[in-house]
């Protein structure tokens, strides 16, 4: 694939962007990341009901225009329409690759790639057991040493805290942090050593502020959101890993690194989070977060490594 270039659509969601880049990278061609904006009617309308030709976007999106890419890698219900439209005006020498369920004809697509918990298959369907994501040994080892100055004299265990926030399914709200917190506080007293907390922007100010108060006292060490993000900081050097319930992503990347990871779950959810979380109760891979301490073993899973290769080998066959 010398010479050959890919573009990352997404709406700029962390999350989709965490999954379309990580898969990019792992790919390995230079790649270019693309915010999709959709004018009206187009961000309404369901990709399926497209007519050929449109492309649908808004003046505050990335343009998209020739020169055409070898791969396209989208992510997002309002990156389909574009993606496609990509496929058709190159020709079909864009090869597409869309990161979850994309409600239209499986076939449109080159490759669709799904979380187990979605229920989905097809000829061009790889299903993984989490997210594509951007956690690999290589940037954990990188982040080691970064962070080797600022955590190596800090009393361990290292115990990492993930906090994702409210979404579609999940809430999160100042009582449930104040319970959160209390459980932290107690487990980091059994199992001594010093809380890394990394909120992300879904936290909100106001539960951060609880986070804080429910945590005084303890040693822990939370992020205040100036300056660099120390996750993957604080994954590397973690000897064991809590994380909210609310994201598939921070899970996923949680779990790849091999380290016990704990899931405290927010109050709602929905049958693809409860289906995604008991598979990796089931296979041992995690454990709900109760404030108790335990450790355990299991083989991370590195999905984004998978579904690379498999792009790769089809580009390659298709060349």
């Amino acid at each position: 694939m010398t010479n050959s270039i890919a573009w990352v659509l997404t709406e700029g969601m962390a999350g989709m962007v965490t999954q379309a880049v990580g898969l990019a990278e792992a790919v390995g061609l230079p790649f270019q990341e693309k915010t999709i904006r959709l004018q009206s009617p187009w961000r309404w309308l369901p990709p399926q009901f497209w007519p050929s030709g449109v492309m649908g976007l808004d003046s505050t999106s990335d343009p998209l225009a020739p020169p055409w890419p070898d791969l396209v890698i989208s992510c997002g219900r309002k990156s389909i329409g574009p993606a496609l439209e990509i496929k058709r005006a190159s020709g079909g020498h864009s090869f597409c690759a869309h990161i979850q369920n994309p409600h239209v004809r499986l076939s449109a697509f080159d490759l669709v790639v799904v979380g187990i918990h979605d229920d989905l298959d097809g000829d061009n369907v790889i299903v993984t057991k989490g997210a594509i994501h951007r956690v690999t040994p290589e940037r954990l080892q990188a982040a080691a040493e970064e962070y080797k100055s600022l955590l190596s004299k800090m009393p361990r265990p290292l115990i990492t805290v993930l906090v994702g926030g409210s979404n579609r399914v999940y809430s999160l709200s100042p009582k449930t942090v104040a319970d959160f917190a209390c459980k932290l506080a107690g487990f980091i007293e059994v199992i001594g050593g010093t809380l890394l907390v990394t909120p992300s922007r879904r936290t909100g100010a106001t539960n951060v502020a609880a986070l804080q108060a429910g945590l005084q006292g303890c040693r822990a060490e939370i992020w205040d959101g100036t300056g660099g993000n120390p996750y993957f900081g604080y994954l590397a050097h973690a000897d064991q890993i809590i994380v909210t319930s609310d994201s598939v992503s921070m899970v996923s990347e949680a779990c790849a690194t091999g380290k016990p990871v704990y899931v405290f779950d927010l109050p709602g959810g929905s049958v693809k989070f409860r289906k995604f979380h008991q598979m990796l109760r089931k296979e041992g891979i995690t454990r709900t977060f109760t404030g108790e301490p335990c450790d355990w073993c299991y083989a991370p899973f590195d999905d984004t490594a998978y579904v690379a290769a498999e792009i790769c080998r089809l580009m390659a066959r298709s060349a």
